[in-house]
């Protein structure tokens, strides 16, 4: 087996690991690689003060962005900036890059998904350059808000690394 084929048989393994993973019920995973923050800590009262709902932040460490559940895209900004998902059992999800990056009008944000298109947890949502928001003046951390009000059962700490599509939250 050469080192492509051995290459190739790794990447089929991992994602077929990451499909298992991602059909887990109740759970909801991060949309970006980053570090963990929680909401109280934000600078933003309609996230910390949890005004939407319950959740966590992450403060990204590149721009590529993926669905945390598998479902349909509710809403997706015309600016880039905002997401909402709905999965199948109804749980609603809110995915808001950055704080006040309505204001940039779209700059420096690239959507791969659309209102009603049906996604994958995991599948790209946007791609976004980072330079551009911290540039024009804004904060990057972005919020996982579960929005339709379902308890949240299971959380991963503050402050901690994840890569993208690691589990963030358990809701019923």
């Amino acid at each position: 087996m050469g080192l492509f084929s051995k290459l190739r048989k790794k990447e089929e393994s991992k994602e077929e690991r990451r499909i298992s993973i991602h059909e887990e019920a109740g759970c909801i995973y991060s949309p970006v690689n980053g570090k963990t923050a929680a909401l109280e800590s934000l600078q933003d009262g309609m996230f910390s003060e949890k005004i939407l709902g319950d959740g966590i932040a992450v403060t990204p460490s590149d721009g590529e962005f993926t669905a945390p559940v598998t479902g349909t895209v509710e809403s997706a900004f015309p600016t880039g900036h905002a997401y909402g998902i709905r999965t199948e059992s109804g749980v609603e999800i809110l995915i808001h890059i950055g704080l006040d990056t309505v204001e940039l009008n779209g700059k420096g944000f690239q959507s791969h998904v659309q209102q009603g298109q049906k996604v994958k947890a995991g599948d790209p949502i946007a791609t976004v350059d980072l330079d551009v928001v911290k540039n024009g003046g804004y904060p990057t951390e972005t919020m996982v808000i579960v929005t339709s009000g379902n308890k949240i059962v299971e959380r991963v700490s503050s402050d901690m690394p994840v890569d993208s599509g690691d589990q963030l939250l358990k809701v019923q």
